[in-house]
């Protein structure tokens, strides 16, 4: 941990500038109406006009559009530690390995599925503590235990290693995805203790929001993925939201597990548009998308009570998530010849 006096003030206006160049609802709806050498025009009357002229002599396409995005990822939360100093530069850090997280379970799906080693290099996301060197051996590798070997000295080593002897048991990955979240996830609250106020308090409500809303989320998938596996054993500890044995009565009931979330005092005061999106929801991935905006719609809640604080940072991260996982979905699904609705239902929109 970073401890020192904190550059907060500073952060906060670069993150400020930064949001304010998000693209808004009114752009998705263009972005959906075009094809994907429009979408790559329009990223390059925005902020992505660098990445789009580095890469457009090297790729055309979705393929262009995805490593742009990713790049200009990358590089937007590389430049948060960058420009923070002492405690703050320390929450962000911890935060940002979500990308480790995200690209070791890219790779492990890759392999599961024989994906070809490029193909999986335009989904990985270079804004976690794993180097490029390790990123490029795992590429390179055929099987998910030569790439938990390649790991061996990382903090992700032994969660692995654990969750492997079941996932050759059951042939799902998901012991393997569990152990990379709960190894996330459970040590973001590190020597955080539980303060009861200020812009420190508003950054623990925060992580344990996001570690509730991906309670819900694998409990919900595992419910109805027929799979024999329950869903306690893959709690993830750090929440207010649910009890470990709760969530195994909780997910085969729909409705009461929307209504547990909803008469939650936290989350039902603040969420009644969101919770009104988790009712609609007819399907899993409807569902998801209600969680992502709830999510977003509780980091502005909590990053307006304290403005210069690491909250609005988080709030911008996953804003900016949002947008490239927006752009993402838009150019998908166009190159595979989905209609308008059918694309804005892929969409996380407030």
């Amino acid at each position: 941990m970073k401890l020192g006096a904190s550059n907060t003030e500073y952060v906060n206006a670069r993150v400020r500038s930064r949001r304010a160049k998000l693209f808004g609802d009114e752009d998705y709806r263009k972005l959906v109406r075009m094809g994907p050498s429009g979408i790559a025009r329009f990223m390059e009357e925005s902020e992505y006009e660098r990445e789009i002229n580095e890469l457009g002599a090297r790729f055309s396409g979705v393929d262009l559009i995805e490593y742009a995005l990713n790049r200009n990822l990358a590089k937007h939360f590389q430049d948060l530690l960058e420009w923070s100093e002492g405690r703050i530069e320390d929450l962000i850090g911890r935060y940002l390995r979500k990308f480790d997280v995200w690209n070791l379970k890219t790779i492990i799906r890759g392999i599961y599925t024989d994906t070809p080693g490029d193909q999986i290099r335009t989904d990985l996301i270079r804004a976690g503590e794993l180097d490029d060197r390790t990123l490029d051996r795992l590429l390179e590798v055929d099987t998910i235990e030569d790439a938990i070997e390649i790991l061996e000295g990382t903090v992700y080593y032994e969660p692995l290693g654990d969750g492997l002897e079941e996932f050759e048991e059951t042939g799902a990955l998901v012991p393997l995805e569990n152990a990379l979240d709960r190894e996330f996830y459970e040590h973001l609250l590190d020597d955080l203790g539980r303060p009861q106020e200020g812009p420190e308090a508003k950054y623990v409500e925060f992580l344990q929001a996001e570690i509730d809303f991906r309670n819900a989320r694998n409990a919900l998938r595992l419910a109805r993925s027929g799979a024999d596996l329950d869903p306690a054993a893959y709690y993830i500890e750090g929440g207010v939201l649910f009890e470990q044995d709760e969530l195994s009565r909780l997910v085969t009931d729909y409705d009461e597990l929307v209504d547990h979330i909803a008469e939650n005092k936290r989350y039902g005061d603040r969420l009644s548009g969101a919770l009104r999106r988790l009712r609609e929801a007819d399907s899993l991935i409807q569902f998801e998308h209600a969680l992502d905006a709830a999510l977003l719609q509780y980091s502005d809640t909590l990053s307006s009570i304290y403005p210069v604080s690491v909250s609005a940072v988080l709030s911008y991260i996953l804003a900016k998530e949002r947008e490239v996982e927006n752009i993402r979905a838009i150019a998908r699904g166009r190159e595979v010849g989905l209609d308008e609705s059918e694309i804005e239902e892929e969409l996380v929109i407030l």
